[in-house]
């Protein structure tokens, strides 16, 4: 679908800008077009049909997707089949998996059906798949896509974790299927533990964030840290025997990087989100493969607003503990109406002076915050990353065209990068998203790659850019500044550089990419 839009001179000025400081690939067509601009051109001409824009953009490089809840990005077909191996049961009036009845000869409970069932009932699979997930959802009275999207996940929590490794390779085979090379997903480990002593001791409003955090290392909170390594242990392991990785025959998606984003969980009690939060940090200080942290969990919850400056609080003391682990956080995820006008002032401020974030996820509501322009210059300012989740925006908070901010956004020089969100929810995949973003806002070649690179400079890789400047793409670093992108050689220096930083790696094989890409067209 295309959307005129009386904001469009916005991005082709924006492209102009783009394409100037833009790093292209050198050599010219007789025309004196660059491989850069011949690459734009296509996409034009492509842009006249849907099905030829998303064959281009399929193929194009997308760098990494940074919003990424891991169970949200599975297909309901693989929930289905993981569902009848763990021999659990389907209640047929809530469409949502349950445990077998305990005790000897366990069998589903009266009314409930096995889930192997569904491949003989395609009626019930069918069901199935629309139960977890938004195909063919239509809102009904009293039941919004606010509310079905958020009624998947119970629907199929019940599998078993140790599928995990399994979900690694989708997601992983996904990725690299549409030419992306870097996944940053969000995982909530077993934190069972921790939970109970959270419980234990309480939530007491006059004693200190550090007297508490004390309280709980004391009762042991630092042994999840072991559990959560394990559980990542389990999960890559398994990932690597099915992606045959390091084998002649390994996968394409042995070649896709993932880190972690823990997760914790914001509509529970404070105690228990203090307690989660404080172990997502120490498991980030012990285990590189943890790189940041953020809370889920829907933000109109009852518990989200109402504690949610609270959270914020508890986010920026343990920032100050543990300096070192990186912040993406929900803010602003709220659309006018889903709460009193009062409850949209200040979510994504709170999230990035209080909480240190230095991504915010959807950020919808940014115009109806308080003193909208002077956040939107803070942001800039301080290169806070903006993850664009148009789809899940649209079903979530029927928010899509002119309402998304992603315009303002680009006006104040926000840095903003698409990523999926929940993709298996959602049916769709990161191409969809760029398709969606050319569609709707008449986005250009060089909008997209700069949001591209954007999403790898903003990523949470350890180690130093590859660009001189922060979020600007004209200069690489000067150990670098004689090399090809194209070329297979490095200079010694640019090597040293390049084994010394692993965004700077990722940085360099994206521009690899587009070298590749732009010489086919």
């Amino acid at each position: 679908m295309r959307v005129a839009t009386p904001f469009a001179y916005c991005f082709s000025a924006l492209a102009l800008v783009f394409a100037l400081a833009g790093c292209s690939a050198t050599g010219s067509d007789s025309s004196g077009a660059t491989a850069e601009q011949r690459t734009a051109r296509a996409m034009e001409v492509a842009k006249v049909n849907p099905l030829d824009l998303r064959a281009f953009l399929v193929n194009m490089p997308k760098g990494g997707d940074l919003h990424v809840h891991l169970e949200g990005a599975i297909y309901a077909e693989t929930f289905i089949k993981d569902g009848a191996e763990d021999k659990l049961c389907v209640n047929i009036s809530s469409l949502s998996f349950v445990k077998q009845a305990s005790g000897a000869g366990a069998s589903c409970k009266k009314g409930d059906v096995p889930a192997a069932q569904a491949f003989n009932d395609q009626h019930l699979y069918d069901a199935l798949v629309d139960a977890f997930s938004m195909r063919g959802f239509v809102p009904t009275p009293g039941v919004t896509g606010h509310d079905h999207f958020f009624d998947c996940f119970p629907r199929f929590m019940s599998v078993d974790e140790r599928h995990t490794g399994e979900w690694l390779d989708e997601v992983a085979t996904r990725a690299a299927a549409q030419n992306e090379q870097y996944l940053e997903l969000m995982v909530t480990p077993p934190f069972d533990h921790t939970a109970a002593i959270a419980k234990e001791l309480g939530w007491n409003a006059d004693r200190s964030l550090g007297e508490f955090r004390e309280q709980l290392l004391a009762k042991g909170l630092r042994d999840d840290v072991a559990v959560v390594r394990a559980y990542l242990d389990q999960a890559e392991s398994l990932r690597r025997q099915r992606e045959h990785c390091g084998e002649a025959n390994e996968s394409a998606g042995c070649n896709i990087q993932i880190r972690y984003i823990y997760q914790v969980l914001r509509a529970f009690p404070p105690a228990q989100v203090f307690a989660q939060t404080l172990l997502g940090f120490e498991a980030g200080a012990a285990d590189p493969r943890i790189v940041g942290i953020n809370y889920v969990q829907p933000e109109d919850d009852y518990v989200a607003m109402s504690d949610y400056a609270l959270h914020m609080k508890m986010v920026g003391f343990l920032h100050g503990v543990y300096p070192n682990l990186h912040i993406s956080l929900h803010a602003g995820e709220l659309a006018p109406g889903m709460v009193p006008p009062e409850g949209l002032c200040c979510h994504i401020r709170l999230a990035v002076e209080q909480a240190h974030a230095e991504r915010i996820g959807h950020g919808v509501d940014v115009m109806q915050e308080n003193r909208p322009y002077e956040l939107l210059k803070e942001m800039s300012a301080k290169h806070v990353m903006v993850e664009l989740n148009l789809t899940s925006n649209d079903e979530i908070l029927g928010v899509t065209g002119e309402d998304d901010p992603l315009a303002m956004y680009l006006k104040f020089g926000v840095p903003i990068a698409p990523s999926t969100d929940d993709e298996g929810v959602s049916r769709i995949d990161l191409t969809h998203e760029y398709v969606r973003a050319v569609e709707t806002y008449g986005l250009k070649y060089p909008d997209l790659k700069r949001m591209v690179r954007t999403s790898i400079e903003n990523s949470f890789l350890a180690g130093p850019s590859l660009w001189q400047e922060r979020d600007r793409y004209d200069r690489v670093v000067p150990a670098c500044s004689g090399d090809k992108f194209s070329g297979s050689e490095r200079s010694p220096a640019c090597a040293a550089f390049l084994q010394s930083s692993e965004r700077a790696r990722q940085q360099w094989e994206l521009e690899r990419r587009f070298s590749v890409f732009q010489a086919g067209h």
